[in-house]
């Protein structure tokens, strides 16, 4: 492993253009800095790497870098019992900024409870984070973030070998079997998390890490994960499953019928869940031979849990479009649009008819705070200067989504592994991957049902990103700190 370097060499090595030299990035290498934060009221001190690290091809040759950066608490005197965390974001080609920088790590956005964006944009310290139970490093994939792959661009790159499902968790797998190597972390119980696209890859490699890299882990976290069995497939079961959430982004907006809406959320969804699957799914199952009777029957009661009218509802044949709902739950009480992450945002659209809206109100609002933040951290705080840009979201596609088989790498990874156990974490308010959608991931994952006290579901009142809302931010976290420690094997065999 390369040993950290001065930052004035590194200085030269991150190359300007404007001195009619070509921008590059290093292939290898390490910058470390120290820093402290309070996390529930307890100073934690701590070491940061921000680092590069190669993928090398079958032959030893570096084809792409990958940008990390890799926090541990000092002052431990058993680093093997010490858990590392390993996180990623999603997309395909999202950067792993979202989580670092407003979750778990120590520092977070300057944004206000809510989640929204304050200037002058910057950071402050996490007091929530779980960098007192565990160490944490932040992966950028190929084109995210500054990793790149070498060369950066032509056709001496081969995007087979990073833009897919399985070439992804593939090459990952490797790349963190070498992480772990180089920092010594063999013998520390190892947990993944992955937010969105994020689930499905941390789904496959779960199972890539054990059999192609015999790392076996101790957990694996889903926040707001997309399953594309589910998202890519249209019919019945993927049009039902939006239900839950249409009852609750109504309840939000205070747009639901009286008889619910002077409910509180948590007595509202399970009436709806349950109506979604005993009724719902196969209404919308018969297609066009439902009878006019329970199709009536139907709408009326999908408007009644969605804040929708009966006519919209039967215009679409009982399958009403999330970009529909967006577009059309306000539209007779304010005007609005609503956020598709987070569906608590609202958005102004040219005119008010239409069928989806204009922009995403939410991811706008996000990249005020999330890329200014970044980029100052990386390089002001970090000490990581270069004039490589910071790829908040990555030239990745075409991406290959064939042969998905990620439910069940977890299914086999679990099965072969009695120490894994899985948390799944969504905000009640995200209508993209929503979070009944995530219940329902979860129930496939293992059709025998043997291995179900293995699984945990946690919802939070707020969208995709949960964590950007304050009170969630502290007890989502709170959940994982509680996961990772009752996860421990504390001695106990893995055997079944």
């Amino acid at each position: 492993m390369k040993a950290p370097r001065s930052l004035f060499f590194i200085s030269f090595l991150f190359i300007n253009a404007t001195f009619g030299q070509a921008r590059k990035i290093p292939v290898d290498t390490i910058i470390t800095t120290k820093n402290k934060v309070t996390i529930n009221e307890t100073l934690v001190n701590y070491t940061v790497q921000a680092g590069m690290q190669p993928v090398w091809d079958e032959n030893g040759k570096p084809i792409a870098s990958l940008q990390y950066t890799y926090y541990t608490r000092d002052n431990i005197k058993d680093r093997a019992s010490r858990p590392l965390l390993i996180s990623f974001n999603g997309g395909p080609g999202s950067a792993s900024v979202w989580m670092h920088l407003a979750y778990t790590g120590p520092r977070i956005l300057k944004i206000d409870d809510e989640g929204y964006p304050i200037q002058p944009y910057g950071i402050n310290e996490n007091p929530y984070s779980i960098l007192d139970v565990t160490d944490i490093v932040y992966v950028n994939p190929v084109n995210t973030g500054y990793s790149r792959t070498i060369p950066e661009r032509g056709d001496a790159v081969d995007r087979k070998k990073f833009f897919g499902i399985n070439a992804d968790i593939k090459y990952l797998a490797e790349w963190l079997s070498t992480f772990v190597t180089r920092n010594n972390r063999w013998r520390s119980p190892k947990y993944i998390i992955g937010e969105s696209y994020g689930g499905t890859r941390v789904m496959g490699l779960s199972l890539a890490l054990q059999d192609q890299q015999w790392m076996y882990l101790n957990g694996v976290i889903m926040v707001s994960p997309a399953d594309y069995k589910v998202l890519r497939e249209d019919g019945p079961v993927s049009s039902a499953l939006n239900l839950p959430y249409y009852t609750a982004a109504a309840w939000h907006h205070k747009a639901l019928p009286a008889a619910l809406q002077y409910k509180d959320l948590d007595d509202i969804l399970p009436a709806s869940e349950a109506y979604t699957i005993n009724t719902l799914l196969p209404a919308i199952a018969k297609g066009g031979f439902i009878s006019d009777v329970e199709k009536n029957e139907v709408a009326e009661k999908m408007a009644f849990y969605s804040g929708l009218s009966k006519k919209e509802i039967l215009d679409q044949n009982l399958v009403v479009p999330t970009g529909y709902f967006w577009k059309n739950l306000l539209k007779e009480k304010s005007g609005y649009t609503i956020g598709r992450l987070d569906s608590r945002y609202l958005g102004i659209d040219k005119q008010l008819s239409g069928d989806t809206p204009d922009y995403n109100a939410e991811i706008t609002s996000w990249l005020h705070s999330f890329t200014p933040a970044i980029n100052y951290y990386l390089q002001e705080e970090l000490n990581f200067k270069t004039d490589i840009k910071y790829n908040m979201f990555g030239p990745v596609h075409p991406w290959d989504n064939s042969e998905d088989h990620t439910r069940d790498n977890l299914r086999q990874a679990m099965a072969q592994n009695p120490y894994l156990n899985v948390l799944v974490q969504s905000g009640y308010y995200d209508g993209a991957t929503t979070y009944f959608n995530a219940k329902y991931t979860m129930w496939q994952v293992d059709p025998s049902g043997r291995m179900k006290d293995r699984f945990e579901f946690k919802g939070y009142r707020s969208g995709h990103m949960m964590y950007l809302r304050k009170e969630d931010l502290k007890s989502a976290n709170d959940d994982i700190r509680v996961f990772i420690r009752k996860t421990q094997a504390n001695g106990k065999s893995a055997k079944y």
